[in-house]
């Protein structure tokens, strides 16, 4: 069977780059720039987040290991204009031989800091950005706001339920692997669940209901079939189809193994209340109960606020296309070449040059601040987050592929060591310390001082 992606992209599709990655590549190679490049991937801003769970490094790795042109890419490339035998030659024969450090997938992280950084021979590194950005930035952001349903669910069972909505195939898929990375319990799509070896759960429809005569009727067949399911009860009345449960109870006595009733629209924590009332009535105390329907995290957590008996949630649409934050403020930029640190100096919009490490201080258990230190230095006391995942183009023993449920693991226990008030939905007013080191910052304020004078000096001294 094919591992063609749903889109039609091959593993290693090095095509899947914006032109101006190939304009450069081949105007460097043109120039004589090929010698080792750093490249930092990060994000400037957290939005509403007081953190950001790293994803994604799989999907990246498992690319940098295949990365190449197909004869189809590069018949295309020649007949685009641009692009001669010179650089059809050399893409031919393209391969990722560089180096990755990068942060454990499941990582929580914060502004400014290297989720990942590239050395590569310059070419190499700059034609990879654009998948990198891709699937990093979009599965962070997914695990981030999976964590916050998460939390926000206290315990409850969450079951993704977005891919219908989401933003195309192959997100739903990357997007079912980061939620449940991220806590989520469940997802409803299939194919996710075989290619990532997830969990997967869901029922009936409305349509199944609507198609049958009788509502109780629909519910006789479906639990013929599924002696322990979950039944849908909201499709016509909600209370009524709580009643023809219990009558169903009635009908089957000890047979009757029904594990749930799923509310999906109304009054979510009214209908909970009375359901609950009606089923403890009727001695249907194991029955639990399950909510969806436009949920999100800070919904969750007022039903749950409420009282609402709710065991557990299904999340579509506001989980899997990240509907109060769907973009971060990611960047992959160059911070190194030919062995000179170098940094963009835009307002808003610079680096921190040359090869970095972060390291995470922990105090009681508890981590209490970060410093961004150059790679080259140690910090005795901290713990370094980012290891060398990828080392001449194959991976080491620290970028291994690890099954999903060893990644959720480290997951639910990074995260479980980060300060209370981090967790909570809403920014803190006292954000998580991040700080550079002595060496970084020195690093940084030599660079600056370096470009601004070189700056002057092109512009005749007007600098």
């Amino acid at each position: 069977m094919s591992n063609a992606s749903t889109t039609g992209a091959s593993p290693g599709d090095a095509l899947f780059t914006d032109l101006y990655q190939l304009t450069m590549l081949r105007s460097y190679l043109r120039e004589g720039m090929t010698e080792e490049a750093v490249f930092s991937l990060f994000v400037r801003d957290l939005g509403a987040r007081n953190f950001l769970m790293a994803c994604g490094l799989e999907q990246a790795l498992a690319f940098l290991e295949e990365a190449h042109f197909s004869d189809d890419a590069l018949d295309y490339l020649a007949a685009q204009e641009g692009f001669g035998t010179d650089v059809l030659d050399y893409l031919a024969d393209f391969s990722f031989t560089g180096d990755v450090h990068a942060v454990p997938e499941g990582t929580p992280v914060f502004a400014d800091e290297p989720l990942l950084e590239i050395v590569a021979p310059l070419p190499e590194a700059q034609v990879v950005e654009t998948f990198l950005l891709n699937q990093i930035t979009f599965q962070t952001n997914v695990a981030t706001k999976a964590r916050r349903v998460k939390d926000a669910a206290s315990g409850a069972t969450v079951a993704d339920f977005g891919a219908r909505r989401t933003h195309g195939a192959d997100a739903a898929l990357a997007g079912a692997r980061a939620m449940y990375v991220a806590g989520v319990d469940a997802t409803s799509n299939v194919r996710a669940g075989q290619r990532y070896a997830l969990p997967i759960t869901g029922t009936m429809a409305h349509s199944y209901v609507e198609a049958h005569d009788s509502e109780l009727g629909a519910f006789r067949h479906f639990s013929d079939v599924f002696p322990a399911t979950t039944l849908l009860v909201d499709t016509y009345d909600t209370l009524e189809g709580v009643r023809k449960v219990i009558q169903l109870a009635e009908e089957r006595g000890d047979d009757f193994r029904i594990g749930a009733l799923r509310l999906d629209s109304g009054d979510l924590g009214a209908l909970a209340k009375e359901t609950r009332a009606m089923l403890d009535e009727a001695g249907l105390e194991d029955v639990q109960l399950f909510a969806s329907g436009k949920l999100d995290e800070f919904e969750i957590q007022k039903l749950l606020a409420s009282g609402a008996p709710i065991d557990g949630f299904g999340v579509g649409t506001s989980l899997g296309v990240v509907a109060d934050q769907p973009g971060l403020d990611s960047a992959y930029k160059l911070c190194g070449y030919a062995g000179t640190p170098r940094m963009k100096l835009s307002s808003a919009k610079s680096n921190l040059p040359g090869r970095k490490q972060v390291y995470r201080f922990s105090e009681d258990g508890t981590v209490a601040r970060d410093v961004i230190a150059t790679a080259e230095e140690d910090q005795p006391s901290g713990r370094p987050l980012l290891q060398h995942v990828m080392a001449g183009g194959e991976r080491t023993e620290a970028g291994q592929k690890k099954p999903v449920e060893e990644t959720r693991a480290y997951a639910e226990e990074a995260v479980g060591a980060l300060p209370e008030r981090l967790r909570a939905l809403e920014r803190v007013e006292e954000p998580y310390p991040v700080a550079l080191s002595d060496a970084m910052d020195t690093r940084l304020k030599e660079v600056r001082s370096r470009l601004e004078e070189q700056m002057g000096v092109e512009a005749g001294g007007r600098w």
